[in-house]
């Protein structure tokens, strides 16, 4: 699974994204994190930046979402946070629609990586 993601370098809940439809957080919301995270980073909000977020079964808000910037923004971790739910919705229902997660994409990203290949949209910053 690590393999599959950052290669040890994040964190990872322990969940797979293959053989997943979008509907499992195990893979909507990891791309949904990717998705912030590139976007921050992108804007030049921070140089480095990790999501986390939780989720409970049968709950579509998360739990709690968390933004670490390794101390690489002039921001503080809590306007780093306002930022992410002022212009993100990490809902899975709304994750999947933002990011067309029921288009057939998934081949793709089983062959290549599910991670910094342009084509996927949560590799395109908001």
């Amino acid at each position: 699974i690590i393999v599959d993601t950052y290669g040890g370098w994040g964190a990872h809940g322990g969940g797979a994204f293959c053989g997943k439809d979008p509907s499992k957080v195990d893979r909507s919301a990891a791309y949904g994190a990717r998705w912030v995270a590139k976007s921050l980073v992108d804007a030049g909000i921070c140089k480095r930046c990790l999501i986390q977020v939780s989720y409970a079964i049968g709950i579509a808000e998360p739990l709690s979402i968390t933004v670490v910037d390794y101390g690489t923004s002039n921001l503080t971790e809590d306007e780093l946070l306002t930022i992410v739910n002022d212009n993100f919705d990490l809902r899975p229902g709304v994750i999947i629609r933002e990011l067309d997660l029921l288009k057939p994409i998934y081949k793709e990203t089983a062959r290549n990586g599910h991670f910094g290949k342009s084509l996927f949209a949560w590799e395109k910053s908001k």
